[in-house]
């Protein structure tokens, strides 16, 4: 395990100083240029324990074999010692996974001591930098580092490379039921969908709906509103209520908060309401701000 102390920062910027330049790769740098990669037997990798991505879709993963085939496998897989010829994949385990289809014998590999907490990370960062994981399977990668290393929403997104609010907003999908996911997980509904099915009554049946009709997500926004607070406008989220009254107690002015969501992403403004200039010079002051 990797200490505490010794926590990563940045991997998502460091990702090919690990698992090689495939951008190089690609434009004809062989694999034996570096001089840290060695071949293994295919025999002696195992999956990731942290692997995020649990589909591996046929079509492309067969396309990749085919390529394999003609020209190997360019990029090398990265891997950490588990045991006596036994290596674990850390990142590129769909290169791994079509070199068998193409019925090779041995891969190239980079050999690294890594710990769990850099191994979800890395895994994390390469299926998410390439699109490789569905919203769900990326959820439950950023909810893996949250549960299993103490990190907070905010610090993840800084170390994968997203928005804090794109970590909250994927991470809500949790709350969804079973199938819903499962229908996430398959393609049937977007993440942007699902997220409009958080809170309402029955968001099964909700979500039947939506695939049956094809609205977009601000007719779903609508849907399911409406079946929140049916008959009635619907009422302010408490918490953000509790956020004004603690932002106007600290800048002794009024404080109104828009929040909406508008394509499947949280969006909103503050208004800060003054009733002189000299309410306004002490706020920008506050604000650490000239005028």
């Amino acid at each position: 395990m990797t200490p505490p102390t010794e926590r990563p920062r940045g991997l998502g910027r460091g990702l090919s100083a690990l698992i090689g330049d495939e951008a190089a790769a690609v434009k004809g740098e062989p694999v034996a240029a570096r001089k840290d990669a060695r071949t293994l037997p295919v025999a002696f990798l195992r999956p990731g324990r942290y692997q995020p991505r649990h589909v591996f879709d046929d079509e492309p993963l067969a396309n990749l074999a085919a390529s394999i085939r003609e020209v190997g496998v360019l990029s090398p897989i990265l891997v950490r010692p588990i045991g006596p010829e036994s290596y674990e994949i850390v990142a590129g385990e769909r290169r791994w996974r079509a070199a068998q289809l193409a019925q090779l014998h041995d891969v190239p590999v980079l050999i690294r001591e890594l710990g769990d907490e850099q191994a979800l990370e890395i895994a994390i960062i390469e299926n998410v930098q390439r699109e490789g994981l569905n919203p769900i399977e990326e959820a439950q990668a950023y909810q893996d580092l949250i549960d299993k290393f103490g990190r907070t929403q905010e610090t993840v997104a800084k170390e994968i490379g997203k928005s804090r609010s794109h970590v909250a907003n994927a991470v809500r999908l949790l709350k969804l039921p079973e199938t819903v996911k499962a229908w996430v997980r398959e393609g049937k509904l977007t993440a942007g969908h699902a997220r409009t099915l958080l809170g309402v009554p029955d968001p099964e049946a909700m979500a039947r709906e939506l695939m049956a009709t094809g609205l977009t997500v601000r007719q779903a926004e609508r849907r399911s509103d409406a079946k929140r607070y049916p008959g009635k406008k619907p009422l302010k989220d408490p918490n953000i209520v509790a956020l004004e009254s603690t932002i106007s107690n600290a800048l002794g002015l009024k404080v109104h908060i828009t929040h909406k969501v508008h394509k499947g992403e949280d969006k909103g403004e503050v208004k800060i309401t003054y009733s002189s200039l000299e309410q306004l010079d002490d706020l920008t002051r506050r604000l650490g701000r000239r005028v």
